[in-house]
């Protein structure tokens, strides 16, 4: 199977029982990036300090321009949120930070 073949299952904090295959590097790159820029306390980040955050450490080859990293940024987001690795505040705007 090539890399760009390569497919993971992520899951979704807000559709438990719902499954999606997904291109593995790109998760991959986006979870490392998301897990780097999140802070480990609260109040954390709101999405759009991580979206702007992880563009700058994201690999130009998988992401040109940034392309698409919204939807990656919220499909690992939601995966994450599934494991128990981070967690969301109950705040306007959303705020997240790495599970303790």
């Amino acid at each position: 199977m090539s890399k760009a073949a390569e497919k993971i299952e992520i899951r979704n904090i807000v559709s438990p029982n719902h499954v999606v295959r997904v291109d593995k590097a790109k998760y991959t790159a986006m979870r490392d990036a998301l897990l780097e820029v999140l802070p480990a306390t609260t109040p954390g980040l709101t999405v759009a300090e991580t979206k702007a955050a992880v563009l700058p450490i994201l690999s130009e080859e998988l992401f040109p321009g940034g392309d698409k990293a919204g939807w990656w940024l919220k499909a690992a987001q939601l995966d994450l949120e599934a494991q128990g690795i981070i967690q969301r505040e109950a705040t306007k705007p959303l705020r997240l930070h790495r599970a303790k």
